[in-house]
């Protein structure tokens, strides 16, 4: 049986969205019995597997198929994925998104018209949890002050950019610039858009295209995530050093500051009162944008919240950035999604 879409899925214990995934994916407008959905499982320990396969035993119409990841990293497990496609478009997912209905018709539609050779859409980003700091990290993480010009996050126009999460493409152009880079295990949607673009390819957004994306559920997590972001992003940057933008440095500018000022205002008043001022400036900053979202969410605990979740995501960035700028660690605490 053949295939005109492949959606590839990367995946490690999602057992609290994966059926959610797939449930959206069985509700698409576009024809079922000219999709397939494959699922690269980076070895959950969770009831993950179990989940999937009671899906599949109520859709026996749908083509599913598991396969392993046991590299448990995101490239190997596109990689994997598209290797045992069909497919002639491939579509990535993730496995904490829910598609729109009328997602892949979209994207189909998109790259039938020539739009782009790779197309993407909008993330509308929600708690995971209902908790007020989930709500904070949700809204923080749609704010242009948190995440600068990644139009992706918070676009309301059709336009060409640099890259888009979930990309949809044609299987030929992997004969033109390659599959996923396996040794990148964070950054690597934007590291493939920058071959694509390298390769005189273009990248389109449509904001019309849209998913559902479930942000991390604590700082804790979103931490890790931002670090991990960080650290890898700074590894692309050693290879496509013209790539980098001005909001992926400032946040790295913004801790190199504070450490330096916080070091030298131990000798120097000068630098105790650029180091004040600074700060001063940037919570304030915040706390502007934290009152703001309080009164369109209608969330008081957004005026605290806000602010230590766009601090969180920051300073965790900007200190992996720097980490990784001047180390090259066998870094492998990488979620698969």
């Amino acid at each position: 049986m053949s295939f005109d879409v492949s959606i590839i899925i990367p995946c490690k214990d999602e057992s609290e969205t994966i059926r959610l995934l797939l449930t959206a994916l069985r509700d698409q407008t576009y024809p079922k019995d000219k999709m397939e959905i494959i699922i690269a499982d980076g070895m959950s320990s969770d009831d993950t597997r179990e989940k999937i396969a009671n899906f599949q035993k109520e859709n026996p119409g749908m083509q599913v198929l598991v396969v392993d990841n046991p590299k448990i990293n995101i490239p190997a497990a596109l990689n994997a994925g598209i290797q045992s496609s069909q497919g002639k478009i491939i579509i990535r997912m993730d496995a904490h998104s829910i598609p729109n209905s009328d997602y892949i018709e979209r994207c189909v539609a998109s790259l039938d018209q020539g739009l782009g050779d790779n197309v993407g859409g909008v993330w509308d980003i929600r708690p995971q949890t209902n908790t007020p700091i989930a709500k904070a990290i949700a809204a923080a993480a749609a704010h242009p002050l948190a995440v600068g010009n990644a139009l992706y996050r918070h676009a309301t126009k059709a336009a060409y950019v640099d890259t888009v999460p979930f990309g949809a493409f044609k299987r030929e152009l992997l004969d033109k610039v390659g599959m996923f880079d396996e040794t990148l295990l964070t950054n690597e949607d934007y590291e493939f858009n920058t071959r694509i673009r390298q390769n005189g390819g273009r990248i389109w957004l449509d904001p019309e295209i849209r998913c559902t994306y479930y942000a991390r559920k604590n700082l804790v997590d979103l931490g890790k995530q931002y670090w991990r972001y960080g650290f890898w992003k700074a590894q692309m940057i050693k290879r496509y050093p013209k790539t980098l933008r001005l909001r992926q440095a400032l946040p790295p500018l913004l801790v190199a500051s504070v450490l330096l000022l916080s070091i030298f205002s131990f000798m120097s008043s000068t630098a105790l009162i650029l180091l004040l001022g600074e700060l001063v400036l940037y919570l304030l900053s915040l706390l502007v944008v934290g009152i703001q979202l309080a009164i369109k969410e209608k969330q008081t605990g957004h005026i605290l919240n806000v602010p230590l979740a766009i601090a969180t995501m920051h300073f965790n960035w900007g200190a992996g950035f720097i980490r990784g700028l001047f180390f090259r660690l066998p870094y492998t605490e990488d979620k698969v999604s």
